[in-house]
């Protein structure tokens, strides 16, 4: 069955460009289109449609409060934000994907009306494909759902029990406690995040490093958002950064992030324009790698929410030197990609629901982890 999809924005050229790519799209359909927020409001109560593309900056309505509206009126429809590439898209942009909008895209600037629609399909499809699974896998477990009750096939191999770790915590039995915490998260990450750094308490006593899937300017509005919300400082990470307890880094958007021993062997970031890995920069695996090979056995690691497999191969490399890794579950995750990639390739010692996380890496930086 198709994806019914509804597009909001203020500007017709974009309202145009965003349904002729979606047109582009396989089992897409796009089922209308609105100006602004008030009329978007009425067309997803009218069309129901499974998502709407929504543009933040809109007269009568602005696009915070079409999620404000739709989440009181108990919509199920999902909610995929185009933003500005601005200061303040960023920042309204946070604030929507805090209030439950599934991802974001940015609008294309300079470019021609070929280019922008080949990239707006480029960002979409598999966004769109992941939102699909999402919304089969909820309709499937939802009570009274006419999908097949046959039972699953067993699993080649089992996953681990959310209730303990699935090896002898080698960390724990070299006498070593974590000195990092390391966080990997792409789609559904701001809102993860939000939830769970306020959680953690202002005396963990060791650094925080995380690698959000985003282009610049928003991991900026990332950061601040965040800080706003935690007891521990936030900020984006700079070259050089002393990485120092009490301190959350967020990875820049665009670049990567590395860790690197200063003079004194304190950890310090490093900020580089190298290629891109599993087609995202910053990429989890490269700061992951750099934990592995720089401090060996000195870390943990979690793998939040988000499409693909980037965290897969650093998680394997940081578990070879003992390190206890973390991976959220299906049922919190919004899309179940890098933690499931994580899981199958065995290189997690327990599943967590994502509000159990905080408390688990608290307790393993102070040697209760296992």
């Amino acid at each position: 069955m198709a994806l019914r999809v509804l597009v909001a924005d203020d500007s017709a050229l974009f309202r145009r460009a965003i349904a002729d790519a979606l047109g582009e799209i396989a089992d897409v359909e796009v089922v209308g289109s609105a100006p602004n927020g008030k009329i978007a409001v009425q067309k997803v109560k009218e069309l129901q449609p499974d998502l709407l593309t929504l543009d933040i900056e809109m007269p009568e309505m602005d696009g915070l409060a079409v999620l404000d509206a739709l989440k009181q009126a108990g919509s199920t429809t999902s909610v995929m934000v185009i933003s500005a590439v601005t200061l303040r898209g960023g920042r309204l942009t946070m604030q929507a994907l805090e209030k439950g909008a599934f991802d974001f895209i940015t609008k294309p600037q300079g470019r021609s009306a070929a280019e922008s629609k080949a990239m707006i399909v480029g960002e979409l499809a598999p966004r769109l494909r992941a939102l699909a699974h999402r919304r089969h896998i909820r309709s499937i477990l939802r009570p009274g759902s006419s999908g097949s009750s046959s039972p699953a096939p067993p699993r080649s191999s089992p996953l681990p029990d959310p209730a303990r770790p699935v090896r002898e915590n080698q960390t724990r039995l070299l006498g070593k406690l974590p000195e990092l915490v390391l966080i990997g998260v792409s789609t559904g990450g701001p809102a993860a995040l939000a939830r769970l750094l306020p959680n953690i308490p202002k005396d963990l006593g060791v650094p925080i490093v995380v690698v959000q899937h985003m282009p610049p300017i928003f991991t900026q509005s990332l950061a601040e958002s965040l800080a706003s919300k935690c007891s521990l400082r936030v900020r984006e990470a700079a070259d050089g950064d002393r990485v120092e307890p009490g301190l959350v880094f967020i990875a820049p958007g665009g670049r990567q992030l590395r860790l690197v021993a200063g003079g004194d062997g304190q950890a310090r970031a490093q900020i580089t324009d190298d290629p891109p890995e599993n087609n995202c920069r910053p990429a989890v695996d490269y700061l992951f790698r750099s934990a592995a090979n720089n401090f060996p056995g000195r870390a943990m690691a979690v793998i939040l929410t988000g499409m693909g497999s980037d965290g897969t191969l650093g998680l394997r490399l940081l578990r070879r030197h003992g390190c206890f890794t973390i991976a959220q579950d299906e049922a919190t995750s919004i899309v179940y990609g890098m933690p499931k990639a994580a899981v199958e390739a065995g290189v997690v010692d327990v599943v967590l629901p994502l509000d159990a996380i905080a408390a688990r890496i608290h307790a393993t930086v102070r040697g209760r982890g296992s």
